[in-house]
């Protein structure tokens, strides 16, 4: 009897072997895959990306990706949700300035990649057009960074730098607004000497005595 085959195969990867009937799913091509859905994502804008491109882009067969995702808007969600609560970390240095200092760093980092550059505009675009996708997004990456994002005031509160009142609501808005309106909005440049006068900025306005 002939053995049925992955059409994972189809990637640009070695062959290995595949139990028969099965499926399997290699990161390999996943990898690539949400690397293709990005790519395209900058050079269309989501609403006229095509899932059959991706795959083509990916160097693998259309089965592959369907058989992860349903649809463009199902495989954003998931890639943003898995993407993006690993592109800022959040640091613990012991320091209300220093934490803000170091997470203002690495949302520069994240804003200054010229794929997310031209997709974050497009999103916020689909997420006032689709009723999902905004949920979706709200719902799990906003809410899971936020929470995150929390923790800086929260353990700056337990050193003593904040008062018990502080609003982490605002500090949220105030690290990412900063740096997206002048990086995305208005195209212009933050460098490091602007990342500590903003951290500065936003712990004095939360309440921090300054230094």
């Amino acid at each position: 009897m002939e053995r049925n085959r992955s059409d994972e195969n189809s990637a640009a990867e070695p062959s290995t072997r595949v139990p028969s009937g099965a499926a399997v799913m290699r990161t390999s091509v996943t990898d690539a895959l949400t690397r293709a859905f990005f790519e395209e994502w900058a050079r269309t804008g989501i609403g006229a990306l095509s899932l059959e491109r991706v795959a083509k882009r990916a160097g693998v067969g259309k089965a592959a990706l369907y058989r992860r995702w349903s649809s463009k808007h199902e495989m954003a969600i998931e890639l943003i949700s898995a993407v993006g609560l690993n592109l800022t970390p959040i640091p613990d240095t012991g320091s209300l300035h220093e934490d803000l200092r170091l997470t203002l760093l690495s949302l520069r980092r994240v804003l200054r990649h010229p794929l997310i550059r031209r997709i974050l505009p497009d999103l916020h675009a689909e997420m006032a057009r689709t009723s999902l996708l905004s949920t979706e997004i709200r719902t799990t990456l906003q809410f899971e960074r936020r929470a995150r994002g929390a923790m800086i005031v929260e353990r700056a509160i337990a050193r003593g730098e904040l008062p018990k009142n502080v609003d982490a609501d605002l500090a949220n808005d105030a690290l990412a607004s900063v740096l997206y309106w002048r990086i995305i909005v208005t195209g212009g440049r933050v460098h490091r000497e602007d990342l500590d006068r903003i951290a500065r900025f936003i712990a004095v306005g939360l309440g921090a005595q300054p230094e």
